[in-house]
Parts: structure tokens; C-alpha cells; sequence
């Protein structure tokens, strides 16, 4: 299968809560192989940004984009600068926004990336060209910093041994691959018969953090709100509980009407900007999960842009930065 054959996971549903029409401009945040564009694209008229900050997925895209006609248009950039990337090809409002959050089956499947820890390579994660790697990480993090890391990000409980072990073994050698970490952290978390790989959290918790992947997501739905024209749609996927948390949340807050109760004063409130589409997450079937076990973990969230102004953006979640971890800071 081509990149641009990709079909994703819970395309189906993705493409049905977007309810692409003639002639409408699209944003698809995440192009990866491009499934969701070139779904989007069946419709006659429509017009499709694609963002990936992956340059092999760009590359990937370029067949599609000359089917296209002229209608697709590949940008390398961060997802989160989408209203940016927007603004750079002429696009004021758009009638549709997708999301597929985290890493791709394909970036997975390339063990030079070094995502997976089934395929031996360097110690990369980056999805995109530039930044520090997770060796980089691995090799200059705090203790402190390594345990937080796993933990918030890897939801990994015995995240403060994991991060003890990696500051003993880099004082005799570099941790400079998948292979090398997760034997690591193999002797580490142990793992009964039908558990998850023990490394599974810890490569989760250094990929989020390498990518900066929750505060991207943050950034994207806040963009998405801001060029979503009124009836335009936001389509989210999330593979695991930290980035859902994170589109619920969002989207509960933007869709919240009235404020108070019998016993408490009205609570001045703005205006909602999203309606609710989807009030419980979307999940994959029992085929799709057959087929790819991966959509296990997916969950589809989907709203509709009202026509009240976009709200301010909150605070940022006070998440280890990678910034300040990488200048011991």
C-alpha cells in the first residue's frame, strides 16, 4: 500500500462527522499517508491543506497532490501552526478541520526513525527534522526529569526506577538505541505473560515528550477554533487517555451554555463556539480492530464551529518543556 492508499484508522467515521461538500476548502492537519485528503477530495471542488511536519509523509503525498488537479496543497510545518499555514496560501476560513494526534503506523514501521522498540535503530522519535532526539534526552534529562517525563507522559508507575536505571547505564555508556533502551527497561518493569511490552510506556512517555505532542494538540484545536468559519467542523482521533482528556476538555468547555443554579447566581459565560456532535468518543468496531489492532486505543471526537467569537486560549498545562529539560533548567 502507497502512502497516499493509507487508509486511517476510523476513516469512515472521521469523514462522516467532517460531512465534506462541493466546492468546500479543508484543512487536514496530520496529511501522514493521506487518507483523509484524498476522501475529502472525492467530493468534487473541494480544496484540501494538508500540514505534516513529517517530510517523508509530505514526499509520500506528491502523487496525490497531481491527481489532485491543482486542489491539494502539502505544507511541512507543525499541525499547531495551521492557522498560520492557512493564512500563507490564502485561506481565510475553512469549512472543515481533521486531526489524527500521535504517531503513524508508518512511522512506526520505519526502524531508522526509532519509534518502535520491536525494530532496532537509533534512538530518534522526532517526527519531524529538527530538535533534539530521544537519545539526546535520554542522555542529558535529569533523574528527576527522566521519572517525570515517564510518568506524566508515559502514564508509567514505576517511572522513578526506570529513570534511576537510565542514569546508571549512561555513566558506563551511551543509550543510543530502541534496542539498547527497552532491554533496559526490560530488566526494570517486569511484565506478566499477555501485558504490554515493559518498554511500551517509557517509549511513549520520550516520544510525547521529544514531539511536544500535548502542547501541539493544545495549540492545533485553538487554531482550528480560529479559522473554522460558522457550521465548519472539527474531526479529532486520539490514541491514548492524555490526548482525549485534552479534546474533551476543549470541546466540553467551548460547547458549555448558561452557568449557575437554584442556589448560585448566573455565572457570566461566553458564548459557546462549538456544538457537540459527538457526546460520547467514537470507537472502532470489532472488524476495524481485527484488521488493526492499533485502533483499539482510537477515540473520535467531532464538533460544529457556531458563530460566536473563538475564546481566549487558557493557560498551558504546566508539563515538563523540553526547552528547559535540555538546558537543565
Amino acid at each position: 500500500m502507497s502512502p497516499a492508499d493509507h487508509i486511517p484508522v476510523l476513516g469512515r467515521e472521521a469523514i462522516e462527522h467532517l460531512a465534506p461538500r462541493e466546492r468546500g476548502v479543508y484543512v487536514d492537519a496530520t496529511f501522514g499517508g493521506g487518507g483523509y485528503s484524498r476522501a475529502i477530495l472525492d467530493v468534487p471542488g473541494t480544496r484540501v491543506v494538508g500540514i505534516d511536519r513529517d517530510r517523508t509523509a509530505i514526499a509520500g503525498g506528491f502523487d496525490l497532490v497531481d491527481r489532485s488537479g491543482g486542489r491539494l496543497t502539502l505544507v511541512e510545518d507543525r499541525f499547531s501552526n495551521l492557522a498560520e499555514v492557512c493564512a500563507a496560501q490564502g485561506v481565510g476560513a475553512v469549512d472543515g478541520v481533521v486531526m489524527d494526534v500521535g504517531v503513524s503506523s508508518m512511522q512506526l514501521d520505519q526502524a531508522g526513525r526509532g519509534f518502535s522498540f520491536r525494530l532496532d535503530g537509533p534512538l530518534d522519535m522526532r517526527m519531524g527534522q529538527a530538535g533534539p532526539t530521544a537519545a539526546d534526552v535520554v542522555a542529558k534529562a535529569s533523574e528527576s526529569d527522566l521519572a517525570d517525563i515517564i510518568y506524566l507522559f508515559g502514564e508509567e508507575r514505576h517511572s522513578r526506577k526506570v529513570a534511576r536505571a537510565i542514569v546508571m547505564a549512561r555513566q558506563e555508556a551511551p543509550i543510543t538505541t530502541t534496542r539498547a533502551l527497552a532491554d533496559l527497561v526490560g530488566r526494570v518493569v517486569r511484565s506478566k505473560p499477555g501485558d504490554i511490552h515493559p518498554a511500551t510506556r517509557t517509549f511513549q512517555g520520550l516520544r510525547i515528550f521529544v514531539n511536544e505532542e500535548l502542547e501541539e494538540l493544545e495549540t492545533a484545536l485553538a487554531a482550528a477554533e480560529r479559522v473554522l468559519r460558522p457550521g465548519g467542523r472539527l474531526v479529532v482521533v486520539s490514541f491514548h487517555s492524555l490526548e482525549d482528556r485534552i479534546v474533551k476538555n476543549f470541546l466540553s468547555e467551548r460547547a458549555k451554555t448558561g452557568g449557575g443554579s437554584r442556589h448560585l447566581p448566573e455565572v457570566a459565560q461566553l458564548p459557546p463556539s462549538f456544538r457537540l456532535l459527538t457526546r460520547r468518543p467514537v470507537v472502532a468496531g470489532e472488524a476495524e480492530i481485527a484488521h488493526n489492532p492499533r485502533a483499539r486505543s482510537a477515540k473520535l471526537r467531532a464538533a460544529e464551529r457556531t458563530a460566536a467569537a473563538a475564546h481566549a486560549e487558557g493557560e498551558s498545562s504546566s508539563w515538563p518543556r523540553l526547552s528547559d529539560v535540555m538546558r537543565g533548567g
